[in-house]
């Protein structure tokens, strides 16, 4: 049997078992399993056995549960509350007015919790509420909140982040790096299109409030600036070289702890709902990466990854080419596969195209990031969506309709990247040759 045949049963495969309803991580390695087993001569499951503990004590994977805690402690503090209140003063005289708290919100909560689906429900909690009070439109309030959302994939310490520097085998503090510049560049955009938005639509924006001295802006903000002080500590220590990513997080973690205490939040019941939720997270991921592992395995014994690389030079593609095509592929995909499923799955078998093709990984790392972010609110199984369907209590079309824009900007924003590659390469650059 060729490759190619060998490639689309095994593809078959796993799309009966997702369709079943089996768990994303038994499904690759089951697939794993099959195409050594049934595919090359070696030995499925002594490969199994050793693949599984030699990923699993994998030092970045320490990581990953460190930040998962960390931002859980965060989200059970009452930062919602403080986010709208610390923000507003700062935002309510830019065209647009308060509908920049739901992209700064998403912003800084991203850069707590590493998750999109989290950040859209933490700050949609407190925001929607808010905006819908004083009179701002119920699509532009969804639109945003749906779109600056994804910056929990982006904005580090990003969990995506994590799994991908895992899977593809590159430094996850790069990464961490690597992602500020775009993830800026996303607010940004997002806060230009709104502007614009609010400059041809006048009447759709309240007048803006009183205002505020400096002295009440910050007395607002109280609560909210030690939050930015912390995210600006796990982040400052990794860039300037001062702790691992490891390390980095058990500060957070500490900091964490140390805020929820100060605000008076910090409870027994708290602290193990947090610490129980972050295990579940992890514990879901791990097992993702551990069974995407596997699976890479077993590609890498029939040859699949090498062949499709070959297979992609015959075609003579231009590398813009082949980024268009992968594109298109994880848009569809971002349709029925969440965020890390995605990556774990395709990374062993895109990457050595796109290196061949002459992408950095580091750069690939990102562009897939924002991509995912696109298929967060994507139909049918865009969790932005959802989560924003169950909070709005509008139906589904409405809150894809609101976020339609925003998937457009996502493109603008791959656009760039792809056309300034620098703005993903500079800082990690940069953070090496200090």
């Amino acid at each position: 049997m060729d490759i190619l045949t060998t490639t689309a049963v095994l593809g078959l495969v796993l799309l009966v078992m997702l369709a079943g309803g089996l768990w994303i991580s038994i499904a690759l390695a089951t697939v794993g399993y099959v195409a050594l087993a049934l595919f090359s001569p070696a030995p499925a499951g002594s490969l199994l056995a050793t693949t599984l503990w030699d990923h699993s004590w994998n030092w970045a994977l320490t990581a990953l549960p460190l930040f998962v805690w960390m931002g859980e402690i965060l989200f059970r503090a009452r930062l919602s509350e403080d986010m709208f209140a610390g923000l507003a003063p700062w935002l309510d005289r830019l065209p647009g007015r308060l509908l920049h708290v739901n992209i700064v919100g998403c912003g800084v909560m991203a850069a707590v919790a590493g998750s999109s689906a989290v950040t859209a429900a933490t700050v949609g909690r407190m925001s929607l509420p808010e905006l819908k009070k004083r009179g701002y439109g119920e699509t532009m309030s969804i639109g945003t909140l749906a779109g600056s959302g994804t910056l929990g994939l982006l904005i580090p310490p990003s969990i995506m982040m994590i799994v991908y520097g895992i899977t593809a085998q590159q430094s996850i503090s790069r990464l961490f790096i690597a992602g500020i510049v775009p993830g800026l560049l996303i607010m940004a955009i997002f806060m230009g299109y709104v502007m614009l938005w609010s400059g041809l639509n006048r009447g759709a924006v309240p007048d803006a409030g009183p205002r505020l001295s400096l002295r009440e802006k910050l007395h607002r903000s109280r609560r909210l600036i030690p939050v930015l002080l912390l995210i600006l500590g796990v982040i400052g220590s990794i860039y300037g070289g001062y702790a691992t990513p490891t390390e980095a997080a058990t500060l957070g973690v500490f900091g964490a702890l140390g805020l929820a205490w100060f605000a008076g939040e910090l409870s027994w019941q708290t602290f193990k709902d947090s610490l129980m939720a972050a295990t579940r997270t992890s514990c879901m991921i791990t097992a993702i990466i551990l069974g995407a592992a596997f699976l890479s395995i077993g590609m890498a014994f029939l040859g699949i990854p090498a062949a499709l690389a070959a297979w992609v030079a015959a075609q003579g593609m231009s590398p813009m080419m082949l980024l268009l095509v992968l594109t298109l592929i994880y848009i569809v995909l971002g349709c029925f596969l969440e965020g890390a499923s995605m990556i774990v799955l395709t990374s062993s078998v895109a990457l050595p195209m796109v290196i061949q093709a002459g992408f950095d990984p580091i750069w690939f790392g990102i562009y897939l990031i924002v991509v995912v972010e696109m298929a967060q609110i994507t139909p049918p199984v865009g969790f932005n969506l959802f989560v924003l369907h169950g909070m709005s209590g509008r139906d589904m079309w409405t809150v894809t309709r609101a976020s339609v824009p925003f998937f457009g900007l996502l493109i603008l924003v791959i656009c760039i990247l792809a056309t300034f590659p620098g703005l993903v390469t500079y800082l990690p650059n940069l953070m090496i040759s200090r």
